[in-house]
């Protein structure tokens, strides 16, 4: 938390900031070194101007405030950036190897004859980049407390510092409450800056090599090659390696130092082409600047890497090492902190249904609905711990399973075998539905329009646009259909043209939104699509015409009649949509419940009590799970007759079985196919 005295010296320190052109990236510093470095930088790229603050936290408060534009920060930072207090973005990753690695490891240097192991180090003296640092407080603290070498109960009882106090007999961690024993080997003033001499990688080095400290916590590249023959490393086994073994001796492997910024992808693609725009190894190169190292960048950086737009500070950092800092900041998961599941709902309309869900549960703390726009933003509040399940269509299933996610339930649409075990998973068939009256085949569909149920969904668009891009052998959709409505794709998209949204005359936020506000969003959407005349042809499944045909369905399918319309597929003539067997696009998994796998049984144990008392027997208010009033396929699908549990360990591929993955990862060759939220999740793993 800001203190007012922190804001009023911060509000002092920006007045002193001269005004910059808006086409320049404002970079913050946070010493007169890196202040040097910067302004010659500027002088030689106009691009640059320079923002001078005392450290990273009034760094990141003023690019919140848009006083300033960027700054790189290791993992620890990116933390605190990326609160919602703040929400900053890393949209630039350093790599400090030829490789594509993204990755560092964070390891504990020693003197070579100092003789001793990690399991001896109560009651030395240790040297730390810096307070709340990756590998010089985090990773090393972490580790300590999980090998049951430091005792901490908790913050309710005693204060994660003064637990490092007591466990090593002197320190030098900046960032500390001067005057503590943690400041007591620092050689400055114990500031997380380089007024502090030990501050950083070096800083910590030289600590323990001026024979301050005993042990110094850095990361594998900071001990200098001639030198590395005086020092080892201490292995979590409790044995020792030499300083080059730290693939296989080291406390973890953790995420690089990254470039923050305001969430605009305006400014990051702006800062992005700005630093590319630098020549040769100014920006790695602290020479000139001596003693002072790592100044904006650090040294050993080779490249930059450009991160997906839709990465995050916890998709980043990884999962592990977000919960090593939340524990060591004594922060209590959200997932434990209520017995009640958070379901995720997209959109106002499912929302509105699980509300009455959590109603028809007599204010029991059994649900507790979260809402997103999109289903890719409720699998990233998942991973998040913001909400604990979703149910979602095989392409989905497939994204979930890249980030971590597994498939936990899976919809059965067979009601003769629900309670049965051994059963397998419902499937359904991918269709291509037309009118009779257009005399279409597939072989005439080129430069027709389309309808489909969503960007990234199976039976509307991975399986469809799986076989098409077969025939195109490229990746330029728009080539074959002049226009058409896939919610989820990009608003200026070929594929947005023929949407509608929500109605709305003008301004409508809706158009195109892979939600129920979108009309023709899902499998009833496509279908109205096709049958407002918006497009030629629809992807949906087998029952979507049956659903909503012949008096079924909301209102405007009042008028619909299964016998207009027909089944088109690869090399056959087309077929009446009763005919799904012999003419269909591919048969397809059942949707699934995906959830973490942490709280899977959780998750599991509640879904199936719940459609005991509100599906298989008669619920006193009504409420039914598989139902959806005037909506269609809300929360569930409302062909759903019971969710079944998926075998434990099932793998998503196992489950979206060998030829759907096949599918989906062919359609992956095309970047554009590939959600934002599964490439941040598969850009790096450490």
């Amino acid at each position: 938390m800001t203190t007012p005295l922190l804001l009023a010296a911060l509000l002092t320190c920006l007045a002193t900031v001269i005004a910059v052109p808006v086409d320049s990236v404002r970079w913050c510093v946070t010493s007169t070194k890196e202040y040097q470095k910067c302004t010659d930088l500027a002088a030689a790229y106009p691009v640059f101007a320079c923002v001078k603050r005392q450290n990273s936290l009034e760094c990141i408060i003023s690019i919140k405030a848009g006083q300033a534009d960027a700054i790189t920060l290791d993992g620890g930072d990116i933390y605190l950036a990326g609160q919602k207090n703040y929400d900053l973005q890393p949209i630039i990753a350093e790599q400090y190897s030829p490789s594509s690695e993204t990755c560092y490891y964070a390891v504990a240097v020693v003197e070579k004859n100092s003789g001793f192991n990690i399991g001896d180090l109560k009651g030395k003296k240790s040297c730390h980049t810096g307070l709340g640092k990756t590998a010089g407080w985090n990773i090393p603290i972490g580790t300590l407390i999980s090998l049951d070498l430091l005792q901490w109960p908790g913050p309710d009882i005693i204060s994660l510092e003064e637990a490092v106090q007591n466990y090593f007999s002197a320190s030098c961690a900046p960032g500390a409450e001067r005057g503590s024993k943690l400041c007591q080997l620092c050689k400055g003033d114990c500031s997380r800056s380089q007024e502090e001499h030990f501050y950083g990688y070096d800083g910590a080095f030289q600590c323990l090599k001026t024979g301050a400290g005993e042990v110094a916590f850095v990361n594998h590249l900071t001990v200098p090659e001639n030198e590395k023959s005086n020092y080892e490393l201490l292995c979590t086994d409790n044995t020792r390696a030499a300083i080059d073994d730290y693939e296989r001796c080291h406390l973890a492997k953790v995420p690089e130092h990254a470039v923050v910024t305001r969430k605009d992808q305006a400014l990051a693609d702006f800062i992005w082409t700005s630093l590319t725009s630098v020549q040769g190894s100014q920006l790695f190169s602290s020479v000139g600047y001596e003693p002072a190292e790592n100044l904006i960048f650090k040294d050993s950086t080779k490249k930059l890497v450009r991160l997906p737009s839709s990465m995050n500070a916890f998709l980043y950092l990884g999962d592990e090492y977000v919960s090593i800092i939340q524990s060591l900041k004594g922060d209590q998961s959200p997932a434990s902190a209520s017995p009640a599941i958070k379901w995720c709902a997209v959109g106002s309309d499912e929302k509105a249904k699980c509300d009455e869900w959590n109603s028809a549960n007599g204010g029991a703390p059994a649900i507790e609905c979260q809402t997103a726009s999109t289903f890719e933003a409720c699998l990233q509040m998942i991973l998040q711990k913001e909400a604990d399940a979703v149910a979602v269509d095989g392409g989905q299933v497939f994204t979930a399973g890249k980030c971590g996610l597994i498939p936990a339930l899976v919809e059965q649409y067979e009601k003769e075998k629900c309670g049965k075990s051994g059963e397998s998973a419902s499937s359904y068939h991918a269709v291509a539905v037309v009118k009779k009256s257009s005399k279409l085949t597939w072989e005439k569909l080129k430069g027709k329009k389309s309808c489909h149920t969503g960007i990234g969904r199976t039976a509307g668009w991975n399986v469809p646009m799986g076989i098409i891009h077969k025939e195109l052998q490229h990746c330029n959709f728009g080539s074959f259909f002049s226009s058409g409505c896939a919610p989820g794709a990009s608003p200026d998209s070929t594929f947005c043209k023929q949407c509608v949204g929500s109605g709305k005359p003008v301004g409508d936020e809706a158009k195109c939104k892979a939600s129920s506000e979108e009309r023709y969003y899902g499998y009833a959407g496509a279908f109205r699509c096709l049958f407002d005349n918006a497009g030629d042809v629809a992807f949906i499944k087998h029952t979507t015409v049956e659903e909503n045909s012949g008096g079924n369905g909301p209102p405007w399918a009042s008028g619909v009649n299964a016998s207009d319309y027909e089944l088109i597929c690869p090399n056959k003539a087309p077929v009446n949509v009763s005919e799904y067997a012999s003419c269909h696009l591919a048969v397809v998994p059942a949707h699934a419940v995906v959830t973490r796998p942490d709280i899977r049984d959780k998750v599991v144990n509640f879904l199936l009590h719940q459609q005991i008392k509100f599906v298989l027997n008669s619920s006193p208010n009504g409420f039914k799970m598989f139902q959806s009033g005037t909506s269609k396929n809300l929360l569930f699908k409302d062909s759903t007759k019971c969710l079944q549990e998926v075998p434990i360990g099932t793998s998503f591929e196992k489950f979206l079985g060998p030829e759907y993955t096949d599918v989906i990862k062919s359609l992956r060759e095309c970047s554009e196919n590939t959600p934002g939220l599964e490439k941040a999740c598969t850009f790096h793993c450490c």
